[in-house]
């Protein structure tokens, strides 16, 4: 089934039960972020591949990602620098079936949203990866975050590190259209041990 949503471009993946700060500064999305807040709806995040979502309103459709992620606020504050700050988390995945630009420059679109990741309980020889998150979480920054938390389930730990890792969007990308949870894990696995330089066979 279809369903009709806002999109907003980022180059960043945003991955499920995983959160990212935002900035907004531009009218369109300020008028995105302020109706989403109202009426408690969601929109899609996508990964543009190239190029820069800041057109200045060009009719132009930016050269985005077919997969993204719904996401929805769950904390706002304004930043010393004057702007909007927002705080998104991923929900579910989306496949685009069709994309198109409003007259105020919003883009939106046609998409098919998956089912959200179901709890599954993390399989003891991927308990390493779960130490590796808990490492990343006493960052600061990453604190700042109030991720949900929950170390037993594969899909949170998984999807977490991978919105948390050093890697470049491309792979982030590959890793969000995982749909095994084994294999999601398992490529976590192996890119840190290349990360550690450890041989990863």
């Amino acid at each position: 089934m279809l369903t009709e949503i806002a999109l907003f471009p980022l180059s960043s993946v945003l991955m499920p039960l995983s959160r990212i700060p935002l900035q907004i500064f531009e009218k369109r999305y300020v008028d995105l972020v302020a109706r989403s807040m109202r009426e408690n709806e969601g929109f899609g995040v996508v990964w543009l591949e190239q190029g820069s979502e800041v057109s200045g309103g060009s009719l132009d459709l930016p050269n985005i990602s077919q997969m993204g992620t719904y996401a929805l606020i769950v904390d706002w504050d304004q930043l010393p620098n004057g702007l909007l700050g927002i705080s998104i988390e991923g929900r579910q995945r989306f496949t685009v079936e069709s994309v198109w630009r409003e007259a105020d420059g919003l883009i939106k679109a046609d998409v098919v949203l998956d089912a959200p990741p179901g709890k599954v309980a993390l399989p003891n020889q991927y308990d390493g990866l779960a130490e590796v998150l808990k490492s990343l979480l006493r960052h600061p920054q990453v604190s700042q975050l109030n991720l949900p938390l929950d170390f037993t389930d594969g899909w949170t730990v998984g999807f977490q590190l991978a919105q948390l890792l050093p890697l470049d969007e491309s792979i982030k990308y590959a890793l969000l259209g995982i749909d095994s949870l084994e294999q999601l894990l398992e490529e976590l696995d192996k890119l840190l041990r290349e990360m550690s330089g450890e041989d990863p066979a």
